[in-house]
Parts: C-alpha cells; structure tokens; sequence
C-alpha cells in the first residue's frame, strides 16, 4: 500500500513538474519584469509609460545586448499584442543608440 501511495506521489509531482517547465514560455518575457521596465512606466502596475523623453533616456540607458533583446520579444506577435505601446516606442526607436 505504501509502495503504491509513494509511486502515485512520484508521478504526480513529476506531472506537475513537467507541467510548470512547460509553461515557462508564458509570462516571463522581460517585458514582464517590473525590476527591469520601472524605468519605462510611472506605475508599479506598468500601464501608464512615461514620456517618449523618459522612455527614450530609459532606452538609452540599457545595455545594447539588452535593447536587443527586447526588440526581439517585440516581434514576437503575442508578446507585441501584451506589450503594445511599449512595443511601438522601441519600434519607433528602432534600438537606435
């Protein structure tokens, strides 16, 4: 009886183990990242950016390989669809440094 209650455990945290790695795709854009997008918004809640100045300044301040990245999570098409507005300020930036 034990045997069978530790294997039925065992596979069921595997199950769930495998079920949160795959979700790990969703959600954890860098764009979701409140440590790295504070810079961008004037709300904890990062709903409401801050002028194209500041953002600008805030863009300019990041590291190119970092810019870079971001750009590429914006063409991404779902992550641009969560992310729109900011999406389109660093499109319009174009990463340019």
């Amino acid at each position: 009886m034990n045997l069978k209650m530790l294997t039925m455990g065992a596979m069921a945290l595997a199950m769930m183990t495998g079920s949160a790695l795959a979700g790990t795709g969703a959600g954890t854009s860098a764009l979701d990242d409140p440590a790295k997008m504070s810079p961008f918004f004037t709300d904890a809640g990062m709903k409401t950016m801050k002028s194209e100045a500041e953002f600008k300044a805030a863009w300019m301040a990041m590291k190119e390989d970092e810019r870079a990245g971001i750009m590429k999570e914006c063409g991404d098409e779902a992550i641009a669809k969560e992310h729109d507005n900011f999406c389109k300020m660093t499109k319009q930036l174009g990463g340019a440094n």
